[in-house]
């Protein structure tokens, strides 16, 4: 029933309302759930919650994994000592927290879709992904609304005691010296004090991050499907983007499961092995899309000071705190540690496995070799030059903390590492011209390369995939003498059956029973017993 309300639905151009409303709250009902439990798991496992209550903070988390952005600010306060004030800064996304709620969207969203029928209109379309998108909204504007913590923190644990003065001696940076009598042992009572550092989730950025999120979400989903419906004034997209986009997400996804891999083997022989469980959690897409544009020979700007440059990973924080004047390239990293090169290579591999993927994928109708290769060259060098873009953007990293006494910075650390978008898209275009153009002839002379749409098994409003009334096409001849339904109807008159019918075999020449000659006797060629006219004898 609920597909016969779809199918009438898209044909006759009136939307099924119920099911739309339906559909979205189950995307946008799975897509929360997976992403809140994400985030609660990931700061649990580092032990945030030991700060500070943990709703708040997963709301918060929730929000940032999802376009949103967040405020954080603290007061230190110690004995009086008001004019005390921690500042902190941070734009991070957490890619593992957006990734579980955009593959969780997106597969309810697709489904909803495939149940629709061989037709979807554009405006049954721009409905239920428009109903999905208010919807995803309205539900991160309640968890911006409920993201908001105080959360207190040891002061050493946070470097405080590091402040000058703060051990005994040295005063104010700057040779200021100790302007208005503030001792060093009161400094050492501040760094051990509590400091409070509170979060805000600043609403009215959230929403349009959050809105600009689950929009490019769906997009995505529909571009990287191969078996959803798509309006026929998109059919074009199912033949030409289609399975470009779907290789590239593909091998994506298979670098992230890379690093969730690395993250385990890393916290095998690790002392806390939880803290590296809940980081990969939150943040193993980070790492792993950092690393591909930077295997591409992507350039990287960056600087790392302080406490924080710690949570970066071997040898870039070394190289950044070394010299964060010149550019972070794969070359530069590999003169600290020789096994980056290997990041290289697994990037290479992954192109060219993107542009095998991608041939496979694509018909070659009437085309010839040269012109085969020539068209997965093409698209495949469009959509790498958006994807790698896309990456370097939701991979970059800004943080920055500092402690302001009476107006002197005493304490600060930061994080900074962007990469070059326009070098990023041209690098893009490149590396996937080169790896369509291989990966073609690898699948052209493998024989992989199917000739029609319907072969792949990829489908829309305007394609052709197997189905109950397109079968899909035959890969080897069929032979009529081990096929039973391509035998003739026995005929008596040429086959010289008299009674008996030929009894068709499901395999081998047709069997026909053995019938006596005809001539005198009982039954004249009619079964033994019975009298010429087929039926038993009256009774009496």
């Amino acid at each position: 029933m609920a597909g016969y309300a779809h199918g009438s639905g898209g044909s006759t151009g009136r939307i099924p309302w119920g099911d739309v409303v339906l559909a979205s709250v189950a995307s946008v009902s799975w897509a929360m759930a997976g992403m809140a439990g994400t985030a609660a798991l990931g700061l649990h496992l580092l032990g945030a919650d030991s700060a500070g209550a943990l709703g708040p903070m997963t709301a918060a988390v929730v929000v940032l994994g999802a376009g949103g952005s967040a405020s954080p600010s603290g007061n230190v306060e110690a004995f009086g000592l008001d004019d005390a004030e921690a500042h902190t800064a941070l734009a991070v996304t957490p890619l593992g927290v957006g990734l579980v709620g955009a593959l969780l969207l997106s597969l309810f969203f697709l489904r909803s879709l495939r149940g629709v029928g061989a037709v979807l209109s554009g405006a049954e379309l721009a409905v239920r992904a428009g109903t999905v998108a208010v919807m995803f909204v309205a539900v991160l504007g309640g968890l911006a609304w409920v993201g908001h913590d105080v959360a207190t923190i040891d002061g050493g644990a946070l470097g405080l005691d590091g402040v000058p003065g703060a051990g005994g001696g040295g005063g104010l940076p700057g040779g200021l010296g100790d302007p208005i009598g503030l001792m060093p042992d009161r400094l050492a009572d501040l760094a051990r004090a509590q400091a409070r550092v509170g979060f805000t989730v600043d609403s009215s950025s959230s929403l349009a991050g959050g809105a600009c999120w689950v929009l490019g979400v769906l997009v995505i989903a529909l571009l990287a499907s191969r078996r959803t419906p798509l309006p026929s004034a998109l059919a074009w997209v199912d033949r030409t983007v289609r399975p470009a986009a779907s290789a590239v997400v593909s091998v994506l996804l298979v670098a992230v499961a890379a690093g969730c891999a690395a993250a385990a083997y890393a916290a095998i022989g690790d002392a806390h092995p939880k803290r590296i469980a809940g980081a990969a959690l939150l943040g193993a897409p980070n790492g792993a899309w950092l690393g591909v544009p930077l295997g591409l020979f992507v350039p990287w700007d960056g600087r790392a000071t302080g406490e924080l440059a710690k949570v970066l990973p071997d040898p870039l924080d070394e190289l950044l705190r070394v010299s964060a004047d010149e550019p972070v390239t794969v070359g530069r990293l590999a003169g600290l540690d020789g096994r980056v090169w290997l990041l290289a290579v697994a990037a290479v591999v992954m192109m060219l496995y993107a542009g095998v993927l991608a041939a496979t994928r694509t018909p070659r109708r009437e085309l010839t070799a040269a012109g085969f290769v020539g068209r997965c060259a093409v698209r495949l060098a469009g959509v790498t030059a958006s994807a790698l873009a896309l990456l370097v953007w939701l991979t970059q990293v800004s943080a920055d903390a500092s402690l302001s006494v009476l107006g002197f910075d005493t304490f600060g650390a930061g994080i900074e590492l962007h990469g070059r978008t326009g070098t990023a898209a041209l690098l893009g275009a490149v590396w996937g011209a080169g790896a369509g153009a291989v990966g073609a002839a690898v699948a052209w002379l493998a024989g992989a390369v199917p000739s029609e749409a319907g072969a792949t098994g990829g489908g829309s409003g305007g394609g052709g995939g197997p189905g109950p009334y397109t079968p899909s096409p035959v890969y080897r001849p069929s032979h009529g003498e081990t096929n039973p339904y391509l035998r003739p109807y026995p005929d008596p008159a040429r086959d010289g059956i008299h009674h008996a019918p030929t009894v068709v075999g499901p395999i081998g020449p047709p069997v026909r029973p053995a019938v006596p000659p005809p001539g005198p006797g009982p039954g004249r060629g009619d079964v033994e017993g019975l009298p010429p006219s087929g039926r038993p004898p009256e009774a009496g």
